[in-house]
């Protein structure tokens, strides 16, 4: 009898290696390892990966190259949105999270997967994520969460797969690093704690730069498209230019906290040098060419939007629904963004647009104006008031 097949999650370290060695070994499944690249892996990396998987003893291996789909489907309408989870994050492993789980869930249907696993623990948000998108694309398949169902921890996985002359490198690194191209997540014994700031050293990119430098992002319909009058080919490689040109200054640091999915708080450490300038770049030019009322509702569903996704509610239609009120917002956004980068911070030094709504042919604020006479806003200033005064008339509650 034909084995029965089960599509993992695959990233080649100690929880996904345990994973191929029980469905294995334990279940008795034909496993099919996948790994998806949203950016973070190098030629080098994905080879060294697949090369462990046929090691560990999968029955096939797949790469699936998700970068460019992951920009247009995700990372776009975080630009769009300026979304930045409490102030500060810009999605960077949750919005992966889901782009991945997607690709995996549909490669699973295509192979008539039975089972589809994942090597999340009980403890954090990524469990959710890839059971509700996998669940939704594969309702009949069941899913396995070995780590999860089994309550391991790292020294009984170790064990275990030493047990089963498994000889590969347990140490764990001082920090856990996540690598995308929206930007590198950073865990460590700092992030554990409500106090504590990461080390220099703890960051995959070392600052570097000490001089200050003067920088332009060109933006097409929201979204950018060079860097000091270089065109890219592609957003994507924009944006990766970005982070190499702007990581070196230290700029896009921080440390994240808010709320999980199951309902606890959480910290983590980040780097997106190039998500921060790219959102707040964005953002100065909306400021110059959106009206008051487009920034002001783009503002409300963006922040929704935003956390929906965090939450691995990406398949919601209500959000196709957010999308396309966001793309219809980007129309005008068009032009150039002056900026500063300097260690450990950056300012934004102006715009430069055909659609600036900041035009001098209409005046200038605070000192004069050719559209309209000083008796034409008393008469606005008397309607425009009209209710307010009326109410404290009647109820002579002033």
């Amino acid at each position: 009898m034909a084995k029965q097949k089960v599509v993992l999650a695959y990233s080649g370290g100690l929880d996904t290696s345990f994973c191929v060695k029980y469905l294995t070994i334990d279940k008795g499944l034909e496993v099919h390892s996948v790994l998806v690249n949203t950016g973070g892996f190098s030629p080098e990396e994905l080879t060294e990966v697949e090369r462990r998987a046929y090691e560990m003893g999968v029955t096939s291996h797949r790469t699936i190259e998700e970068t460019e789909n992951y920009y247009q489907k995700v990372v776009k309408y975080l630009i769009f949105g300026n979304v930045l989870k409490n102030g500060s994050y810009p999605l960077s492993v949750s919005a992966e999270r889901v782009s991945q789980a997607m690709a995996i869930a549909q490669y699973a249907k295509g192979l008539n997967a039975d089972f589809i696993a994942h090597g999340s623990t009980g403890a954090g948000n990524d469990q959710v994520r890839f059971d509700m998108i996998f669940q939704t694309y594969l309702p009949n398949a069941e899913i396995i969460t070995p780590i999860r169902d089994l309550k391991l921890s790292r020294e009984a996985e170790i064990e275990y797969l030493k047990k089963h002359g498994v000889d590969m490198d347990f140490s764990k690194s001082v920090y856990s690093i996540n690598q995308g191209l929206w930007g590198t997540s950073v865990g460590g014994k700092e992030t554990l704690t409500s106090l504590g700031q990461l080390p220099e050293a703890a960051y995959p990119t070392q600052m570097t730069e000490k001089d200050a430098k003067q920088v332009k992002l060109g933006f097409e319909k929201g979204e950018l498209k060079s860097i000091d009058d270089q065109e890219y080919s592609s957003s994507v490689e924009a944006i990766q230019a970005l982070e190499k040109l702007a990581a070196p200054f230290g700029i896009g640091r921080d440390i994240h906290v808010g709320d999980t999915i199951i309902g606890i708080k959480g910290r983590v450490g980040f780097e997106a040098a190039a998500a921060l300038l790219t959102i707040k770049g964005h953002q100065a030019l909306e400021k110059h060419v959106l009206t008051k009322w487009q920034i002001y509702w783009k503002e409300q569903i963006a922040g929704f939007y935003g956390n929906w996704l965090h939450e691995g509610q990406y398949l919601d239609p209500v959000m196709r629904d957010f999308e396309a009120m966001m793309e219809s917002t980007q129309q005008y956004v068009i032009g150039t963004v002056h900026l500063t980068l300097a260690p450990y911070r950056f300012a934004i030094d102006g715009i430069e647009s055909d659609h600036d709504l900041m035009s001098a042919k209409f005046g200038h604020y605070g000192e004069m104006n050719n559209a309209w006479t000083g008796e034409d806003v008393k008469g606005f200033a008397k309607i425009f008031g009209n209710q307010n005064a009326i109410y404290h008339q009647v109820n002579d509650s002033l």
